[in-house]
């Protein structure tokens, strides 16, 4: 049997774009996507702090350490720049696998950078 659990989170980054006319997405900084384990392409489900909304989309590499976080596309309707954010990936593994697994939990700090 398997399960899906959480597999990685960025919690409370800031929109800094929202850009309507693009194919679609979330462009996540590198130096976030890596600290929380993010592959590009990996699915990823996007809430809403300020309007509850709630969104699947997949990601796209920004530039290391530029702090972008920006929705691509339909979803840019979903958000404001300013607009605070939680980024969640779930991932499918064995029942024996669940129980020792950690989920990769990364807080930045209000201008998108990791706190070290």
């Amino acid at each position: 049997m398997f399960v899906n659990l959480l597999k990685s989170k960025i919690h409370r980054v800031r929109v800094t774009q929202a850009e309507l006319n693009y194919v679609g997405s979330i462009t996540i900084d590198e130096d976030l996507m890596d600290a929380a384990g993010l592959m590009e392409n990996e699915q990823v489900h996007v809430v809403n702090n300020n309007n509850g909304e709630r969104l699947i989309t997949y990601v796209i590499k920004g530039a290391r350490g530029s702090g972008i976080i920006c929705l691509n596309g339909a979803a840019a309707r979903r958000a404001q720049v300013g607009d605070i954010i939680i980024i969640i990936s779930y991932g499918m593994m064995t029942t024996e696998e669940a129980r020792t697994h950690k989920p990769q939990v990364i807080f930045p700090d209000e201008n998108n950078r990791l706190v070290r």
